[in-house]
């Protein structure tokens, strides 16, 4: 069906279309200049040393477990609460993802708790998801780290731009992730950018990239090589000019969006607050976020109830959706037999409401007027 409110919209307009005309009229649509640019302003926004653009961010998570030194026999702690990306590039290095639960229905990130009882004399590092943009409790975590001698991952594809403690997520941790999918605060449909502040996990990673050669082809075809060796196994990982020109232009936009993203959220903590039988993860937070999505949890609920609360809204014309499926009930981890009791309530009485800055006032009111109605009925 077409919905009256999406869950999310396309913040595209000519811009990005002039940009993409002009690096196909450029006639370098690989990876080149455009990637390079983007790569600047990345470590510019962020006040980080290096930044390599890649393919997507699961390419990114995977370099990121590989130059993190993660392989077959180490265990890797990870939240299910999240995209299976997030667990899967542990496997692909050979790893073992080892499940740690969330906090709880109002802050539904990783629990700094249970990453220190999951910890065994395998354990090698921690994968940390920034759900909707807001920061996990990364003081904690950072400690655990490094009493455990432990590399951390920030998957920050949620979370551009968003602060811990007047820090960038993704600048935190030993590397990190950001994701360019079209639903996320920077889309280009496909892409990411890996960052860090160490040098050798730069070097690596921009090897392992583009199929671990020496020299790109851009650098070859500009004078600055003639030649290229293979040094290590890499992979194709690369961004093209076409979508890095693109990033270019959602990066611009990018502080604007998030500010507007800030008024929609008042908003809908406002109203939602009202409501007895509705939990708004990190309603409590003081840091500048990116608001990717606005998640609410039902109280004293079930999987049933909230699927008929959801129809409920669609019928009104309102798409939602689910963050996310646990993983670890997928059947591809099942056999892994973790209990995580916090994370499969949530699972099952988590809605994610429509959130983007050209939401009106009037829409988001119409939206918790439609969801307490929901509510009364179901």
């Amino acid at each position: 069906m077409a919905y009256q409110i999406p869950l999310f919209n396309l913040n595209f307009d000519e811009r990005e279309a002039q940009a993409a005309y002009d690096t196909i009229k450029s006639g370098w649509i690989s990876t080149g200049p455009k990637n390079a640019e983007l790569e600047q302003m990345f470590r510019d926004m962020w006040n980080v040393k290096y930044a390599v653009s890649m393919s997507n961010c699961t390419d990114s998570l995977h370099v990121a477990c590989m130059v993190c030194g993660f392989g077959p026999g180490d265990e890797v702690i990870c939240p299910s609460l999240t995209f299976a990306a997030s667990c899967n590039c542990i496997r692909y290095v050979g790893a073992t993802p080892v499940f740690a639960d969330i906090v709880g229905p109002d802050h539904i990130n990783i629990s700094p708790e249970d990453i220190e009882r999951k910890i065994t004399p395998r354990t090698k590092g921690i994968v940390v998801v920034h759900m909707a943009g807001f920061p996990a409790r990364m003081d904690e975590i950072m400690d655990i780290a490094r009493r455990h001698n432990l590399k951390v991952i920030e998957d920050a594809c949620h979370g551009p731009l968003s602060e811990y403690k007047g820090r960038k997520l993704g600048t935190i941790g030993d590397c990190a992730s950001f994701s360019f999918f079209s639903n996320k605060n920077i889309s280009t449909g496909e892409g990411g950018m890996f960052i860090t502040n160490n040098e050798e996990m730069e070097r690596q990673a921009r090897l392992i990239r583009s199929h671990g050669m020496s020299t790109m082809s851009y650098q070859r075809a500009t004078g600055h090589a003639t030649e290229y060796d293979i040094t290590c196994l890499g992979y194709n990982f690369r961004m093209d000019d076409i979508r890095a020109s693109i990033a270019i232009e959602q990066l611009k936009k990018l502080p604007a969006d998030l500010q507007t993203r800030l008024n929609v959220r008042r908003r809908y903590v406002e109203r939602l607050s009202q409501m007895e039988q509705v939990v708004v993860p990190f309603a409590d937070n003081q840091e500048f976020v990116s608001n990717y999505i606005m998640p609410v949890v039902l109280k004293n609920s079930t999987k049933e109830r909230r699927n008929k609360v959801r129809e409920f809204i669609h019928a009104a014309g309102i798409q939602t959706s689910v963050h996310y499926p646990a993983v670890h009930l997928f059947s591809t981890y099942r056999e892994l037999g973790a209990v995580l009791p916090q994370t499969e309530y949530v699972t099952d009485n988590e809605i994610t409401l429509p959130m983007y800055a050209a939401l009106t006032m009037e829409q988001v009111d119409f939206i918790c007027d439609t969801l307490r109605q929901a509510l009364e009925q179901s």
